[in-house]
């Protein structure tokens, strides 16, 4: 058989004011003494080393109690600590190292250290290493003095743990509590997770639509961009284009105006120049002619009423006509005379009207003068006095006739001199209108330049604006080309596109937030956040599921391995009981809990017991299946624990811890006299059982008995001198038997 405990030092602990060191070298080693030497120490020893949190179970109420306490010949300790020493050589323990130290030491003021091979570590860490191989410090595995009885006095919960623990399922029960443990905190951590995603949930909400509301705004900064870079552009081409054909037009009309300015200038000068004085000759000139021939008509009309009266005159004493013409023949020739010109207006031949004309004068000469033979002649001195008035009268009208075509002449001449100046005036008032057109014109291109000035400003205040907007994508449209048709559309439609381009800077502005950049960065966080905590919740979730699948598995194996160990304790019991009785029987069968079998068999209040009315029962032990044990003594008719004598009671306990030992033997068992009540044929009986136990375990054994000392391979013995001090001697077995004696 292997042995795996080697040895276990004890300093300061309890009794054991000094160090002593127990080395094991036997599969069974008995450790005797008188009473108070502190035999059970040792055993109270193993349990702390190994673990042992209650107080109660090391006969102590505070740390403080387990350290050496002092006496007048060794002063206290301040420290007691506890070192055992495990063979691992066959990897007992799941740690890679051929031998295992494990110490203990507690403190005055309480506090604990756990070290492994002399690194601390914590106390899960030794409970899980040792559960791994069946041992801890509060096991069935170390029975402590009075205790032998504990199992048959344990609530059926209570020794069904025991049962668990003696069936190595102890591991198991561990990482099960471990799982619920991890679970209740898994739950913890998904409701804490859960409330972290509600608080935060309305404010990412509050970001998210923030967030939307910013990227609409980035929507709209982008058609902004394009409608901006396709504004500009077409109104920098347009102003551009503009600007330099409103200047050539300013040059044009600059030249213009200078040269209208000049001919002007030309043409004043004419119209105010030498005509004028022309004019002034002329009219000076028609106003004697006009005058000269006033007087010369004053002459002739003089001339012409004498004349009249001298021709009346002369009518008064001329002689009368001595013969009248006939009036046929005035008739006659009338008529020849109408005929003629009847003739003349019928043909349209200019020499056949002259030929006309020359034939009536003709006929009117011939009868003026066939007239005239029939007249008497004037008085000569009258006559001649009409003759000269006559010849004075043609002689003046020759000089009106001269002086008239003098004065029409002059008055031609000033026509012309006037007309000459008409002209210049036409000239200057034409080069005037000129002028004012050109001037006009000049102003309404300085009006136009004037407004493409003022484009000019809204465009660079359009570029500003934008800029604040959207930032340095405004100047995009610099390196666009020119949008086409811009320098041909009418203006109204870029006005459409500026009044376009206003809406959408007003629905940036009623959307925009002011730090966006801090609200994007805080939204990204809360978002990560969530998603963080919401994959932690599914971790969580997931990480409780596999929980739940561990501890259902681990239920699933520790109830396979409770049934099947059950099974061979129950084979094991009947038959050390059989051993230590003579016969009879005892058996361990598992309860049916009771809210099971109350929701089984419908129990009211009436089918209760007394004594069930007023008991309240436990949520985890009114669900839990404990163990009840069942004997039956040879000779005698009894059936329960509780008519059992002390010694019937301990041999059955012994009889449950054996059985227990065998199905699933732990790496050592420790017995602090379990063997007190037993008479000397029993103590045989335990003694046989004691050796057949030491094959599959190493044993220690606390007891006064001789025949249990018999089966040890060594002994130790335990002291205690006048100084309070426990010492430890070494017996060897030649020398056992005269201990006993």
């Amino acid at each position: 058989m292997a042995m795996y405990l080697k040895s276990i030092e004890l300093l300061g602990f309890k009794s054991f004011g000094k160090k002593e060191k127990l080395v094991f070298t036997s599969s069974i080693a008995s450790i005797v003494g008188p009473n108070g030497s502190g035999k059970s120490n040792v055993a109270e020893a193993f349990r702390f080393v190994l673990g042992e949190q209650s107080m109660k179970s090391l006969r102590s109420k505070k740390g403080e109690d387990l350290i050496w306490g002092g006496s007048p010949a060794l002063a206290r300790a301040n420290r007691a600590s506890v070192k055992v020493v495990f063979d691992n050589s066959k990897r007992l323990l799941d740690i890679d190292f051929p031998e295992v130290m494990i110490e203990r030491v507690v403190h005055r003021d309480g506090a604990n250290e756990y070290l492994l091979n002399g690194t601390q570590v914590r106390l899960k860490d030794v409970i899980r290493l040792l559960a791994g191989a069946n041992i801890g410090g509060s096991g069935y595995q170390i029975i402590s003095q009075g205790e032998a009885d504990r199992i048959l006095n344990a609530s059926p919960k209570e020794r069904r743990e025991m049962v668990e623990d003696a069936l190595g399922l102890k591991l198991y029960q561990h990482k099960k509590a471990e799982s619920e443990r991890k679970l209740e905190e898994t739950a913890v951590n998904i409701d804490k997770t859960k409330s972290l995603r509600r608080e935060i949930g309305p404010h990412l909400h509050f970001l998210r639509m923030q967030v939307e509301r910013l990227e609409k705004a980035r929507e709209l900064r982008e058609e902004l961009a394009h409608q901006i870079n396709d504004y500009l552009a077409r109104e920098h081409a347009w102003i551009t284009q503009e600007d330099a054909r409103l200047l050539d037009e300013a040059r044009v009309y600059d030249t213009q105006i200078r040269d209208a300015g000049r001919a002007l200038e030309d043409a004043r000068a004419r119209r105010t120049g030498g005509n004028d004085a022309v004019v002034s000759e002329i009219q000076s000139k028609l106003r004697g002619a006009e005058h000269a021939l006033a007087q010369v008509r004053q002459e002739g009309e003089r001339v012409s009423r004498e004349l009249g009266r001298a021709e009346g005159a002369l009518e008064a004493v001329s002689v009368t006509v001595t013969e009248s013409i006939s009036a046929s023949s005035a008739r006659d020739f009338a008529r020849e005379i109408e005929e003629a010109l009847d003739d003349a207006e019928d043909t349209e031949d200019l020499s056949e009207v002259r030929l006309v004309l020359e034939r009536v004068r003709d006929r009117i000469r011939s009868f003026i003068e066939g007239f005239a033979d029939k007249v008497h002649k004037p008085d000569t001195a009258h006559t001649q006095h009409v003759v000269d008035l006559s010849a004075q009268l043609a002689q003046i009208q020759k000089q009106e006739t001269a002086a008239t075509a003098e004065l029409e002449m002059l008055r031609q001449e000033l026509s012309r001199a006037r007309e000459s100046g008409f002209v210049a005036e036409r000239d200057v008032i034409a080069l005037e209108a000129q002028l004012r057109e050109a001037q006009s014109k000049l102003s309404m291109v300085q009006n136009s330049r004037a407004a493409v000035a003022v484009a000019r400003e809204r465009f660079e205040e359009e570029v500003r604006e934008g800029i604040a907007l959207i930032g340095a994508a405004v100047h995009g449209w610099q390196r666009s080309e020119i949008p086409q048709g811009s320098l041909s559309e009418d203006r109204s439609v870029q006005e459409r596109r500026r009044r376009a381009m206003e809406r959408l800077k007003i629905k940036i502005e009623e959307a925009g937030i002011g730090n966006s950049d801090a609200v994007v960065k805080e939204f990204n966080q809360t978002k990560q956040r969530d998603e963080f905590l919401t994959k932690e919740l599914v971790d969580l979730e997931t990480s409780a599921a596999s929980l739940r699948d561990i501890i259902a598995e681990l239920e699933k194996t520790i109830d396979q391995r409770f049934t099947e160990g059950l099974k061979h304790i129950n084979v094991a019991l009947g038959e050390f009981f059989s051993k230590l009785f003579g016969g009879g029987e005892a058996k361990l069968t598992v309860e049916t809990p009771r809210k099971a079998r109350e929701a089984r068999h419908g129990a009211g209040p009436a089918d209760l017991d007394d004594e069930d009315l007023g008991e309240t029962i436990p949520e985890e032990e009114s669900l839990y299946a404990g163990l009840s044990i069942s004997v039956s003594l040879p000779r005698k008719k009894v059936r329960g624990l509780e008519v059992l004598s002390g010694g019937e009671r301990a041999l059955t306990s012994i009889a449950l811890i054996f059985s227990m030992s065998q199905v699933n033997p732990p790496p050592f068992l420790i017995l602090d006299e379990t063997d007190a009540a037993l008479d000397e044929a029993n103590s045989k009986r335990y003694a046989d059982m004691i050796r057949i136990l030491g094959a599959h375990s190493q044993l220690i054994v606390i007891t006064h008995n001789r025949a249990t000392m018999a089966a040890a391979g060594e002994l130790y013995g335990v002291t205690m001198s006048s100084d309070g001090v426990s010492k430890l001697l070494s017996v060897k077995l030649a020398e056992a038997e005269k201990v006993a004696k």
